[in-house]
């Protein structure tokens, strides 16, 4: 289920995935497929480590890059979950084909 709230997205950013919910900052982006693909890829991740598990992940794995890169930008887009959204969010057929635990191959490395 989409909603739209500006007051939910945190500054800087379009859109957050709390499960079940994909919160965007303006309606308009409800039709943006690319941005609600890249959110879906997130509602998959969440189902598959489980919400607590999913958010925990997500929050320690930021502070690691965050230590390594020291600037909270490309930590955030280095985080595997962001790097499999955003690698895939133009492919709208690449959930029908994911393979379970997909985002463990953008763990590797510090590469972006």
């Amino acid at each position: 289920m989409i909603i739209v709230s500006r007051f939910l997205v945190p500054k800087g950013y379009v859109g957050i995935t709390l499960y079940p919910l994909i919160i965007l900052n303006e309606s308009s982006l409800k039709t943006n497929k690319a941005i609600v693909n890249h959110e879906t890829i997130h509602l998959v991740q969440q189902k598959e480590l489980g919400v607590l598990g999913f958010y925990i992940w997500y929050v320690l794995e930021f502070f690691v890059k965050l230590f390594y890169y020291k600037d909270w930008n490309l930590a955030y887009r280095a985080i595997s979950f962001e790097r499999e959204a955003y690698a895939c969010e133009r492919d709208l057929k690449y959930l029908n084909n994911r393979k379970i635990w997909s985002f463990l191959k953008y763990i590797r490395g510090n590469e972006l």
